[in-house]
C-alpha cells in the first residue's frame, strides 16, 4: 500500500511540474480566467487540483490543425524546404568551399611574392641581377 502511495505522489509531482513549465511557458494570449502568476501559486499550493485547474481552465485549449506539420500534399501553397542545419544547405556549402578556395589563391599569392622577393634579395647579396624575366606581369 505504501508504494501505491509514493507512486501517487510522484505523478502527483510530475504533473505538477509539467503544469508549472506549461504555464510558464505559455503565450499571454494562451492564459484564461487568471493572471500567469496567479496559476503558477495555484500550482504551488494545490499541486494536484492547481495542476488539473491549469489543464482543464487556465489554457487556450490547443487545436490540432493549428500546429499540424507541414507537408507536401494538401498544401494550396509550394514552400521550399528549408535546411535543418546549415551544412545540409547547398548554397551555404558551396560559398564556405568559394570562400576557402579565395583564401586558397589569396595565400599561394603571398607565398610566391614573398619567395620571388627573397631570391632576390639573395641574388643582390650575391652580386648578382634580379632576374626580371621570371617575374609574371600582375
Amino acid at each position: 500500500m505504501a508504494r501505491l502511495y509514493v507512486l501517487l505522489f510522484l505523478a502527483q509531482i510530475v504533473l505538477a511540474v509539467c503544469a508549472l513549465i506549461s504555464c510558464l511557458s505559455a503565450e499571454e494570449g494562451q492564459i484564461r480566467a487568471l493572471p500567469r502568476i496567479a496559476w503558477v501559486l495555484i500550482i504551488l499550493f494545490f499541486p494536484l487540483v492547481g495542476s488539473i485547474a491549469w489543464f482543464v481552465a487556465g489554457r487556450e485549449p490547443s487545436s490540432g490543425a493549428n500546429k499540424s506539420w507541414p507537408t507536401g500534399t494538401g498544401s494550396t501553397e509550394r514552400q521550399r524546404p528549408r535546411p535543418v542545419a546549415p551544412d545540409d544547405d547547398p548554397e551555404f556549402l558551396r560559398s564556405v568551399q568559394d570562400r576557402a578556395q579565395q583564401q586558397d589563391q589569396e595565400l599561394f599569392r603571398r607565398w610566391e611574392e614573398d619567395l620571388r622577393r627573397r631570391e632576390d634579395d639573395l641574388r643582390r647579396r650575391d652580386g648578382e641581377p634580379p632576374r626580371e624575366g621570371d617575374r609574371p606581369e600582375v
